[in-house]
């Protein structure tokens, strides 16, 4: 069975651990301009400072923009910064898994 090119699937594979998910989304954001898996892919890439890169610049609206923000926060080591953007992000949109993800990864460091 072929993987997922969906980017919210792809996501929803990587936070629940699926089997190849990892891979998945690596392929997927060799060539995606979607913010949100190059940030999902950023945050399982060492040194996925270009991931964010291209995230930033792909990112179109303050949702996409704020996801970037909260995930450099997280990768740069900083997350009581991460955190307060998640939470802030989140009571606007509730349902944003991989901005949940972040706030739960930078709990755990």
């Amino acid at each position: 069975m072929a993987a997922s090119t969906d980017p919210e699937q792809l996501i929803r594979d990587l936070i629940a651990g699926s089997d190849g998910s990892t891979a998945a989304l690596r392929e997927a954001a060799r060539t995606s301009a979607h913010p949100a898996v190059l940030v999902a892919a950023a945050l399982i890439t060492p040194a996925g400072t270009d991931l964010l890169d291209r995230a930033a610049a792909a990112a179109n609206g303050t949702r996409d923009r704020q996801l970037v923000a909260i995930a450099t926060a997280h990768l740069r080591g900083d997350h009581d910064r991460a955190l307060l953007l998640a939470r802030d992000h989140l009571a606007t949109h509730p349902d944003s898994l991989l901005v949940a993800h972040i706030a739960a990864l930078s709990t755990q460091r």
